[in-house]
Order: structure tokens, then sequence, then C-alpha cells
């Protein structure tokens, strides 16, 4: 697609205008949620005097205040406006992050994850709602990966700094200087963010027109839903709310206990830790980009799902096999695990705009990354409680493993063949 008065690529405007104020809020909304891990291996439970048990339900509360809010304020980013609920989500989460590094008692602690789980839980619908709102089909899956690649991209060198901070500032430290730039950024994403092509000013008349004409015809081969109750019913929804769930299992037990896990290792410190906790993002980030492309190319969602779910599970099966006394060997299998779990995020993600009409898209996808909070608060809880109960990984190791395989078999039943391919075969073809 290309500018009616000037000739200029109209994609390259979008992606080089949206993409990467995207890409760092959601950076921000994933570091002030993950770094409770490096708190957790840091010091902070001698300090506050948690219990384990404590400590897990801390680690998991986040996402019970994610699944309870999650489809409110979905349903606001697409009745009203993603940009104004996103900039207020910043400001806040923010300053409970900073906030979390100034608590004296367990009892605050766990109001403010409870509240950043508040906080948070309609961001990232709202992100994929604004982005189904400027990215055609054929660009879809690619948009979604550059939002969600914040999250890998944020471990990556949040692992790597949050293990000096809390060697240089203590866990307090590490938490106010990580919270305070979220809201900062909240005026520069209200500066720089429209919520429809429509309200661009930077953009020609022609260029909004063609757009929306672009995204309003991919609507048209799409059977119309009535309302949000019969889009909750519908197979797809109810299959694709619990594959997520049982995807988030893994993805989040790994996420908030990997740094435990490494730290456990004889003669490991926090510095080395957090060098190594940053390793699996590594393998993430490249695998999210190859997925999502040629998703996109072929218009294939489900085979790029389903097939490295699989591969994660083995992976944490493989970990549980060799046992505590090969750590590097395990180590090795952990990462491919992590790397496995982030890949097929894209093709996922669009998975749900390019079945379900745009009335009803938005909050579908509001419940199923709200069953995803619910498997994350399921995912961290249980396994911060295996590994602190029985004081081994390997049961934490086959939770994991037993999830990502049921998922992805319910990736095999939900997802139809050629899900992301239009009745018209000339969308395939559509430059973007």
């Amino acid at each position: 697609m290309t500018s009616m008065s000037t000739g200029k690529p109209l994609a390259g405007k979008r992606w080089y205008r949206l993409i990467p104020v995207v890409f760092i809020t959601y950076s921000f909304a994933y570091l002030d949620r993950a770094n409770f891990g490096f708190a957790a291996a840091g010091g902070m439970a001698d300090d506050l005097n948690i219990t384990p048990g404590i400590l897990s339900l801390l680690g998991s509360l986040f996402f019970l205040g994610y699944f309870f809010f999650q489809i409110p304020g979905a349903h606001y980013a697409a009745s009203k406006s993603a940009k104004k609920l996103i900039f207020w989500s910043l400001i806040l989460w923010g300053g409970l992050a900073m906030a979390t590094g100034l608590i004296k008692n367990v009892t605050l602690l766990i109001v403010i994850r409870f509240a950043l789980g508040i906080v948070e839980s309609a961001v990232m619908p709202a992100l994929l709602i604004l982005l189904s709102q400027w990215f055609t089909r054929g660009e879809r899956s690619r948009a979604n990966t550059f939002l969600i690649l914040g999250n890998p991209a944020t471990l990556l060198w949040m692992s790597i700094l949050s293990g000096y901070l809390v060697d240089a500032a203590g866990w307090r430290g590490m938490f106010v200087m990580e919270g305070l730039p979220a809201v900062v950024w909240a005026f520069y994403w209200w500066k720089k963010i429209d919520n429809k092509p429509r309200e661009a000013q930077w953009l020609t008349a022609g260029e909004k027109q063609a757009l929306e004409d672009r995204l309003e015809a991919e609507q048209q081969h799409i059977r119309p839903i009535r309302n949000y109750a019969a889009a909750f019913r519908s197979r797809t929804v109810v299959l694709l709310s619990l594959q997520y769930a049982l995807w988030s299992i893994g993805v989040y037990g790994f996420v908030m206990w990997l740094p435990s896990i490494i730290k456990a290792a004889p003669d490991m410190g926090i510095v080395e830790t957090g060098w190594l906790a940053a390793v699996p993002y590594i393998l993430a980030i490249p695998g999210m980009l190859v997925v999502a492309y040629f998703s996109d190319m072929r218009l294939n969602r489900k085979g790029y799902v389903w097939p490295f779910l699989l591969l994660g599970a083995l992976a944490f099966y493989g970990s549980y096999l060799i046992g505590p006394g090969h750590f590097w060997t395990s180590f090795v299998l952990l990462v491919i695990a992590g790397g496995a779990m982030y890949a097929p995020y894209g093709p996922f993600f669009a998975v749900i705009t390019e079945v379900l009409p745009r009335n009803v898209a938005g909050v579908s996808m509001a419940l199923i990354n709200s069953m995803g909070a619910l498997g994350s608060f399921i995912g961290s809880y249980i396994v911060g409680y295996l590994n602190g109960v029985t004081g081994k990984f390997g049961p934490s190791y086959m939770f994991m493993a037993g999830a990502l395989l049921l998922s992805a078999v319910l990736t095999i039943v939900a997802v139809k063949p050629g899900a992301g391919a239009t009745e018209s075969s000339g969308c395939a073809k559509y430059p973007s």
C-alpha cells in the first residue's frame, strides 16, 4: 500500500511510527511484573520474613488481579479509547512498582501486587486491539510479534540489569529505579499514538481512507456474531481460552522462578544469575520473528503454534529426566523450552482477529488473555510451591511439561486448518 499523494509506502509509515512505541510500552509493563523474581532471589523474603508459601502467593497474586479486570478494560479500549486507557495505566503501574520498593510489611505487598495486576490487566488486549485497527491481515502476525517481543526482550536486558541493581542497591532500589521510566513514558505515548487511522494527523486523507477501506473489506468474510455472550459460547473461544491458560502455566512458571532455579546452583551469585536468566530470551527473540514472518507469508497460524508448544513440553521433560546433578545440560534444555514457548505468540493472537468479527474480537481476546492470566496465576503459584515444598525442581518441570503438552493438543483441535487465510486468494498477495 502506498501513499496516494506522495508515493511513499504507507506500510513503512505505520511500522516506523507505531511499532517502536508499542514495543517499548509493553516492555515497561513486563519489566514491572517480572522483576519480582529477582527480588525473591535477592533477599526480599528474608528482609520481610516471608515464608515460602507466602512468597509463592505473592509471585502469583499479580495474575489474579489481572484475571478479574481484563474484560472491562478491553471493552473500554475497544469501545472508547485504547490510547487513554494505556496512558493512565502507565502512570499507575509505574507508581505501584516504585511503591513496592518502599513497603515495610507483607500486607502492603499483597495489596500492591494485586493492584498492579488490576492496572496492567487491559494493556495486552488494548494493544492488540490497537494493532488490529492499524494493520491488515497479511501484516498482523508480525505486528503482534513486535508487540510481544517486548516480553522476551525486556526479560533479556532486565535479567542482566536487575542482577546488578539488586547487587548494588538492593531489591528496594531495583523496584524504584525500574518503575520510574513507565511514568515518564506515558506522556510520550500520549503524543505519538492515535486510536485509529482517521485520527492521525501524519496521514493524508487518501491514506486514511485507503487503509480503513482495506480493514473494513477484511471483515466481510468473517461470520457475524451478535454479541459478547454468543462469542464467549463459541467453540473456538472456549478452546482457545483453555489452550492459552495451559500455555501460560508453562510460560509464567518458567519466567517467575527461573532466577531462583539458577540461583540454587552451587556457587551462583545474583549477578551470574542475571546473566544466565537472560539466555533463554536470546533464543526467543529471533524465534518469534522467524515464526511470525513465515506465518504471515503462508497465512498459516495453526502449523506455527502447536509444534513449538510440544517442543517446550519435551524440553521440560528432558530437564526432569536429567535431574539436578547435571546443571548445565538441564539449563540448555530450559533455554530451549523458553525459546519454544515464546516463538508462536504472534500467530496465536493473529488467529483471534481473523476468526471473530470486529464487534466481539477485542473482548473475546480479553477473555482468552484473562484465562491466560488465570493459568499464569496457577503456574507461578504451583511451580513456586513445588520448588519450596520438595526442595527440588523436577516436579515443577513435569507440571509445566504436562501443561504445554495439553496446550499443543488443544491448538490442533481448536484452530481449523488454514486459519489466517481468507476466502479471497487476493488477500495473501496484498503487500505489507
